[in-house]
């Protein structure tokens, strides 16, 4: 004769997703790709049937196409599988970070959290006039006359910079779109958030960028009870790998996160 066997319902499950760093297209240790994440993102997704994926976000950002390839991979597997994203920022999530947050439902964020900086930066040098003062000539061969855009070692030229600003512009435009079609209406009608400004804290939810102040187990608990269970997913490294990111790789990576933390007044 069978037994009979209750059905036992599961504890929630929340996978948590930490993308911390600098996003880039590279396999650098510190650094966030579509590609070095993909496995843990389909991971967090799957394994376990999750109730929810949580997304603990602390970048300054980073390449775009990296932030929209990440953020639509996200999207893609929330809508295939109807389990909701809730994003919650540390220190930061600025320019590409907060496109990655915008991936979520939604967004929350500490009290010291900075968030927003929606436009496109690029930055160099101009070295033409030091490498004239030591007596070195600049030979440069190309089969096209726009090959040497913004050559560092020769003059800028106006319509190379004009060139430059017509690519930021289309970029900018795609990441406008990204934050207006996942924030909506929550966004504030009577602020221009679209300058490459930051914002800090409660601040940034009264403008619309984030829901609220809130903490990962506080407030996930809160929404899917007390015996909510947390299972975390980040990028998977070899010996090899964790031994060079903690060397040559991770020194690389930490300079240029540095740099662009810096940005935002952080340390």
């Amino acid at each position: 004769m069978k037994r009979f066997v209750p059905f036992i319902a599961k504890d929630p499950l929340v996978s948590v997703i930490t993308l911390s760093g600098v996003i880039a297209a590279s396999n650098r240790g510190g650094t966030l790709s579509d590609a070095a994440l993909a496995p843990a993102i389909e991971r967090a997704f799957a394994k376990g049937k999750p109730t929810a994926v949580a997304l603990v976000l602390n970048s300054p950002g980073g390449s775009p196409a990296q932030s929209s390839l990440i953020a639509a991979r996200i999207r893609r597997l929330a809508e295939e599988k109807q389990i909701p994203v809730h994003a919650f920022v540390e220190d930061v999530a600025a320019s590409g970070g907060y496109w990655l947050a915008c991936a979520a439902d939604d967004i929350w964020i500490d009290a010291s959290s900075i968030v927003g900086s929606i436009g496109v930066i690029s930055a160099g040098f101009g070295l033409h006039e030091a490498i004239a003062r030591i007596g070195i000539e600049r030979r440069v061969h190309t089969s096209g006359k726009d090959k040497s855009m913004l050559d560092p070692f020769r003059p800028e030229r106006p319509e190379d910079v004009e060139r430059l600003k017509s690519i930021q512009s289309q970029i900018h435009d795609s990441f406008i779109a990204h934050v207006k079609s996942r924030r909506g209406a929550r966004l504030a009608q009577d602020a221009d958030l679209f300058t490459g400004e930051f914002w800090v804290g409660q601040r940034a939810v009264d403008l619309g960028l984030a829901d609220g102040i809130g903490h990962i187990v506080p407030v996930l608990k809160d929404r899917y009870g007390k015996k909510t269970r947390f299972q975390r997913f980040g990028p998977r490294r070899g010996l090899f790998q964790r031994f060079s990111a903690s060397l040559s790789a991770e020194l690389t990576g930490t300079l240029q996160d540095s740099a662009l933390r810096a940005r935002y007044g952080l340390s």
